[in-house]
């Protein structure tokens, strides 16, 4: 079949970085199911991966881990979907992604595709969907009750991306008074569009961006940018006994003094999405139900979904393009590619 691969881990800007190869169709087994793919959209997490692949690969790496496609077989062991079935998912970052035509996946990661939506624009919606779903009412503990949030608030620091697009609209959902940050008119409009309450500058000092629109103290935090870059501002707004969810790695050059939030008795958790996957843990089919769920919130209009570019078929040349543009920084919500 068909694949775009990494053999060597080199720099977006050179054209070698993601090639098209030829590589054997996966059968499917046990509890995977075999999916026709038909979208796929690209996260943070392929460019980090294509960079640390490594050199001289005499396999190549699969990249792509949003998937909107058609079960094609099913192993024995299966009982959540049949052939014909459409899905969407993200998957296991530990196994082949799904930068190809075929692709294997454990049915417990896979959700039935939101029929209101076309394949591209579902394939935009699983790795933000299940980031922001676990951040928020996992991670967090938020309550699901629009009425048990009441007066209670949240600061979504990177608003615009593909997990704060999701994050946002899930807090709403759950009643939260949203604050969400933005440093470029387009990018403050569509966080607004997503339903944030107040929008503020993270090019500013967040505390006193905070003050500016009235809210100093918020009950949660959710920050989906450089973990040390507004480290000292979060632990000045959080409320005491707060809660903070981190999902980028700290740097070895940038330390973190968690001592900080000692005084509040804050809680922070890191959200990892494939943390399910990696390990197997004995929940791992929440991720499927999670993304069950969530269909249902976009077939029901409670939630709308997050893409905003099309990059064409999915190839070497338009998947290193996409590349490109998620290593920018300036990434509005989700793009995606078609397979043909």
């Amino acid at each position: 079949m068909k694949a775009v691969g990494v053999h060597n881990s080199l720099p977006v800007t050179d054209p070698a970085a993601l090639e098209d190869v030829e590589v054997a169709t996966p059968g499917a087994s046990g509890r995977s199911l075999l999916v026709r793919v038909r979208a796929v959209s690209v996260n943070p997490v392929d460019t980090k991966i294509r960079l640390s692949a490594g050199s001289r690969l005499e396999v190549p790496r699969i990249l792509g881990w949003d998937c909107a496609g058609v079960v094609e077989a099913v192993g024995e062991g299966c009982s959540l979907f049949q052939p014909g079935d459409e899905v969407y998912y993200a998957g296991d970052v530990t196994k082949a992604g799904c930068n190809s035509e075929y692709h294997l996946i454990d049915e417990r990661l896979v959700g039935k595709k939101p029929a209101s939506l076309s394949f591209d624009d579902a394939a935009a919606m699983p790795l933000t969907t299940i980031t922001a779903w676990e951040a928020l009412f996992e991670r967090l503990a938020i309550p699901r009750n629009a009425t048990a949030n009441a007066g209670c608030s949240i600061l979504i620091i990177g608003g615009a991306g593909g997990v704060g697009s999701i994050a946002i609209q899930l807090a709403k959902m759950a009643g939260l008074s949203v604050v969400a940050t933005a440093s470029r008119p387009e990018t403050e409009q569509w966080c607004r569009e997503m339903g944030a309450d107040e929008v503020i500058n993270h090019r500013e000092e967040i505390a006193d961006e905070c003050r500016r629109v009235g809210l100093e103290n918020l009950d949660y935090i959710l920050c989906l940018v450089g973990t040390a870059q507004h480290w000292r501002s979060m632990a000045d707004v959080i409320k005491p006994q707060g809660r903070l969810c981190l999902i980028v790695d700290t740097e070895s050059n940038q330390p973190v003094n968690i001592n900080l939030f000692k005084p509040k008795s804050v809680a922070i958790a890191w959200e990892f999405m494939f943390t399910r996957a990696r390990f197997q843990t004995p929940d791992m089919d929440e991720q499927g139900k999670l993304l069950n769920m969530a269909a249902s919130l976009l077939d029901a209009g409670v939630l709308r979904h997050t893409r905003t570019e099309h990059y064409g078929v999915l190839n070497a040349e338009n998947l290193l393009k996409a590349h490109a543009k998620v290593e920018s920084g300036t990434m509005m919500g989700k793009l995606v590619l078609s397979v043909e």
